[in-house]
C-alpha cells in the first residue's frame, strides 16, 4: 500500500489579476502543472523538506481562474504564476476556510489591498505617461529609409571582407607560406574599396545616424587607412611583406563579426552569440593587428629615409629636411594612443552589453 504523498511547502501572493505561488523544491524535473474545475494540481520530482522524492499538491481556489498557468523554473524553487478570471481582491487563497498546513504567505511578495491597488495605479500611470511621451516625439519620415542604408552599408562591408578572408584562406591552404608574400597584389583592390567605404561611418556618426562616438571611428579609420594608402600603397618594396597579410588577414576577422552584429542591431535582432563574439574576439585581435601595424611601420622606416619619399624640404636659408621617416617614429607613439583609446572604447561597450545587468531596488 502506498504511502501519503509528500507536499512542498508552497507560499502565495496576490495582486487584483494575478497569484503568485512559490513551490520550495530544487533542481525540480518533470513539473507537471494543471488547472481543471478550477483546482491546481502540482505534481514533480524534485528536492524538498524531505529529501529528493515526488512532491505532489492540489489547490481548490476561492473564485475562478484562466486554465493556463506560468510556470518559471529555477535551480532552487519553482514559481507559478495564475490569472485571476475577474480583476478583484480575494480574501484568501482557498475554497476551503481552513488554511492548508503546506501552504503560507510569501512576504517577500506580499503586499495590502491598498498597497497592491496603489502599485497597480502606479504601473497604470506610468503606462500611460509613456504613451503620452511616445506621442509627442516627432517621428522621423526618413526612418526607413536611413534604417535601410545602414543595412546595405554593413551588408557590403560584411560582404567584402568576407571575400577577402575566405580568399586569403584559401591561397594559404593552397600555397602556405608563399600566399604571405603576394597578398597585396591579389587583395589590395578590394580591401582599397572596403577601406575607402569606411569613411562613410565618420559621416553617419557626424551627422547623427549612428549613436557610435566620433574620435574611435575616427583613429580606427584613419589609422587603416594610412598604413593601406600611405605606407603599403606608396612602397612597393613593402608590398611584397609576409606583414601585410598578417594585416589584412586580422582586419577581415574583425569586421566579420562586428558587421553582421550592426546590421541586425538595425533590424531588432540580437543574437547573443554574435553579440559575445562582437565584444570579445576584439580582446586578441586588436592588439594582434595593432602589433602587426607597429611592425609595418618599423619595417617601412629604412625605406622611406632612403628614398626620401614625402620628406619635406624646407627653403633656404634653412635649408632642412624634415625626413618623413621621423614623422613615421613620431606615428608609432600616436599608433599606440589610439590602440588605447579603441581599448578603452571596447572595453566599455562590452561592459554594457556583456556585464551583469543591475537590478532595481525597491
Amino acid at each position: 500500500m502506498a504511502g501519503p504523498s509528500l507536499r512542498p511547502h508552497v507560499h502565495w501572493a496576490q495582486r487584483h489579476r494575478e497569484l503568485y505561488l512559490r513551490v520550495e523544491l530544487s533542481d525540480v524535473q518533470n513539473p507537471d502543472i494543471s488547472i481543471a474545475d478550477n483546482v491546481l494540481r502540482f505534481r514533480a520530482q524534485g528536492h524538498g523538506a524531505k529529501g529528493d522524492n515526488i512532491y505532489e499538491f492540489e489547490i481548490e481556489f476561492l473564485e475562478p481562474v484562466e486554465p493556463k498557468p506560468v510556470c518559471r523554473v529555477t535551480q532552487r524553487q519553482l514559481n507559478i504564476t495564475v490569472q485571476k478570471k475577474e480583476s478583484n481582491w480575494w480574501e484568501r487563497l482557498t475554497k476551503q476556510e481552513k488554511r492548508p498546513l503546506f501552504l503560507a504567505p510569501d512576504f517577500d511578495r506580499w503586499l495590502d489591498e491598498s498597497d497592491a491597488e496603489m502599485e497597480l495605479k502606479e504601473k497604470e500611470e506610468e503606462k500611460i505617461n509613456k504613451m503620452k511621451i511616445e506621442s509627442r516625439v516627432p517621428k522621423d519620415p526618413f526612418r526607413h529609409l536611413k534604417k535601410g542604408y545602414l543595412v546595405m552599408y554593413n551588408l557590403v562591408q560584411f560582404l567584402g571582407f568576407s571575400w577577402i578572408f575566405v580568399n586569403m584562406t584559401v591561397r594559404l591552404f593552397i600555397l602556405g607560406k608563399d600566399s604571405f608574400y603576394d597578398t597585396f597584389h591579389t587583395i589590395a583592390d578590394m580591401m582599397y574599396f572596403c577601406q575607402t567605404l569606411a569613411l562613410m561611418e565618420i559621416m553617419n556618426s557626424l551627422i547623427g545616424l549612428v549613436r557610435s562616438p566620433l574620435l574611435p571611428a575616427v583613429v580606427q579609420i584613419f589609422g587603416r587607412n594610412f598604413i593601406l594608402f600611405v605606407v603599403l600603397g606608396s612602397l612597393e618594396e613593402m608590398q611584397s611583406k609576409p606583414v601585410v597579410f598578417f594585416i589584412f588577414y586580422l582586419w577581415s576577422i574583425i569586421e566579420l563579426f562586428r558587421y553582421p552584429y550592426y546590421m541586425l542591431s538595425c533590424v531588432g535582432i540580437d543574437w547573443k552569440p554574435l553579440t559575445w563574439l562582437r565584444y570579445t574576439a576584439w580582446i586578441p585581435l586588436y592588439p594582434l593587428g595593432g602589433l602587426a601595424e607597429a611592425v609595418c611601420i618599423i619595417q617601412s622606416i629604412p625605406i622611406f629615409s632612403e628614398t626620401g619619399k614625402f620628406s619635406l624640404g624646407l627653403p633656404n636659408p634653412l635649408n632642412v629636411t624634415i625626413q618623413f621617416s621621423f614623422l613615421l617614429q613620431m606615428y608609432l607613439i600616436v599608433l599606440f594612443l589610439g590602440m588605447f583609446v579603441n581599448f578603452r572604447h571596447l572595453y566599455k561597450q562590452r561592459k554594457q552589453h556583456l556585464g551583469p545587468k543591475k537590478r532595481k531596488m525597491k
